[in-house]
């Protein structure tokens, strides 16, 4: 079954299982070490989870028999990251939380709602606090910096409106020049010099950018800041969020002259 928001569990999940690892590592900060008993690939964060956990294929592709095999109370999913299909079909014979976070408000609604359905609301409460607490205290620059963020190559890809990418782009005052166009669009270098792009971030994730990618690029954009970003900063919605605003801060403060 895929539950609604609103509607908790008429128990606490005992065996939980994340197949997305920004929200596996929210269930670690959460305390649900016993409760969560499978995680995909991807989930690096924590550590000894990654090496401990039961793996469940990768977000793109669960081993659903595994999954089936598990019998989890609780499978954490999002709309995002995971195949619908594969999806509906685990929902048949266990309840899916879908979560769909493409703001930082979105982000803070998930954490609470994730939090009440483990029975942990309270300290899910306490981190969303701390979060908004941090964000507040941003300092944006002067002037707007027009911003591309990249997370793919060949093609380019970009993220545009209406994700979690662009939002933490305005969060820390850096103007989104595809912001116009939704999700993640193809873009051509043409369109990075049409929109005056004064800062270009390589993401580290899902594309694993390096500085062979910045060379490259440098030498067709040389008026343009290019550097690499920490994906996992600018789109693991959860408890990493803790982080983000000091990141996002140095990030500014270094830019800030553009």
């Amino acid at each position: 079954m895929i539950l609604q928001p609103a509607s908790p569990l008429p128990y606490r999940p005992k065996k939980i299982i994340s197949v997305v690892p920004s929200q596996t590592e929210l269930l670690h900060y959460l305390g649900l070490q016993h409760e969560t008993i499978g995680i995909t690939k991807f989930c690096i964060h924590p550590k000894e989870w990654y090496s401990s956990k039961t793996k469940v294929g990768g977000t793109k592709n669960l081993n659903t028999n595994l999954i089936k095999k598990l019998q989890p109370d609780l499978i954490i999913a999002n709309k995002e990251e995971n195949v619908k299909g594969q999806i509906e079909e685990l929902a048949k014979d266990f309840n899916v939380l879908v979560t769909d976070v493409n703001n930082v408000e979105d982000a803070l609604q998930m954490i609470i709602q994730i939090g009440k359905i483990t029975q942990k609301e309270k300290e899910a409460l306490r981190l969303v606090k701390e979060i908004k607490n941090g964000f507040a205290k941003i300092k944006q620059p002067l002037q707007k910096i027009n911003t591309a963020y990249l997370i793919w190559n060949k093609p380019y890809m970009a993220a545009g409106g209406g994700t979690f990418i662009n939002d933490i782009l305005s969060q820390c005052g850096l103007q989104n020049i595809f912001a116009d166009k939704e999700r993640y669009p193809q873009i051509t270098i043409a369109d990075l010099f049409i929109a005056h792009c004064q800062l270009l971030l390589l993401s580290t994730e899902p594309y694993p950018f390096k500085q062979k990618h910045i060379d490259e690029l440098q030498a067709q954009l040389p008026h343009t800041k290019i550097i690499l970003a920490d994906g996992e900063m600018f789109s693991w919605y959860g408890s990493r969020m803790l982080l983000m605003p000091q990141y996002l801060q140095r990030l500014v403060d270094d830019e800030g002259q553009l």
